[in-house]
């Protein structure tokens, strides 16, 4: 029997709630192994639909800057109807959960006409009845919404809701710490290509370090280019680019 069936079985029971536990604290190792956020967030939104009571489809979806979400990863093809639905129409609960950083659950997405009206009028493209939806974030920073849906109406409870939130809470820390591992991967590559540009220009015209280093941020700002796309054109070419 996998986790997503005990937990439906035996809600309540002091071996259920063992049983979730230990796969919680079984996936937020699993997580913080990952060395990527796309794999942090493959692993947990699988995990959820195993985890959460009553949850058969899920997908997480990441904010866009000026409103709006982008796909992430899912399980099914379901799931990502509803994401595809919800950007052609300007509406629905994962819309509304990035926005206002709040946990929205839905009985019935064919009866939101008030909330959701083009949503509901569509509902049933998607194939799914109740939708839960769960902000991923680490103090101010918004992650994304880890989305569940099931076909029946009414399917998730208060238990879906509280396991949902520990395991977007397990989701969102191991996200984040990737992410970061990310950015300094990247931050680390790029400072390795600019000292390789700057020894190109030391030694072939006879600069100092930061005259070097001068030189090449004096034709990122004229070419309107980042510095370290400048410092990979010189080592890879030899020359300074003029545009």
């Amino acid at each position: 029997m996998g986790a997503g069936q005990g937990s439906r079985a035996g809600a309540g029971h002091p071996e259920h709630v063992t049983g979730l536990a230990r796969a919680l604290a079984d996936l937020a190792r699993d997580m913080n192994g990952d060395r990527s956020s796309w794999a942090v967030l493959d692993r947990a939104v699988h995990c959820a639909v195993e985890l959460v009571p009553h949850a058969e489809h899920g997908t997480i979806t990441g904010a866009r800057v000026r409103g709006g979400v982008v796909p992430a990863a899912s399980t099914s093809a379901v799931g990502r109807r509803l994401d595809e639905l919800q950007e052609e129409v300007g509406q629905g609960p994962c819309l509304d959960s990035a926005s206002q950083r709040r946990t929205t659950r839905v009985d019935d997405l064919a009866s939101e006409t008030v909330r959701w009206p083009e949503l509901a009028a569509r509902s049933g493209e998607v194939g799914a009845a109740s939708v839960l939806c769960l902000q991923l974030f680490v103090g101010d920073d918004d992650l994304g919404v880890l989305n569940l849906l099931a076909a029946a109406p009414r399917a998730f409870d208060e238990e879906s809701e509280r396991v949902g939130l520990l395991l977007a809470a397990h989701a969102a820390v191991a996200l984040a710490s990737a992410q970061k591992l990310e950015n300094l991967v990247v931050g680390l590559t790029h400072r390795d290509v600019i000292g390789q540009a700057k020894g190109v220009l030391m030694e072939r015209h006879r600069l100092s370090a930061d005259q070097a280093f001068e030189l090449l941020s004096a034709r990122s700002q004229q070419t309107n280019r980042k510095l370290h796309d400048i410092a990979f054109e010189l080592t890879a070419t030899g020359e300074i680019p003029r545009r």
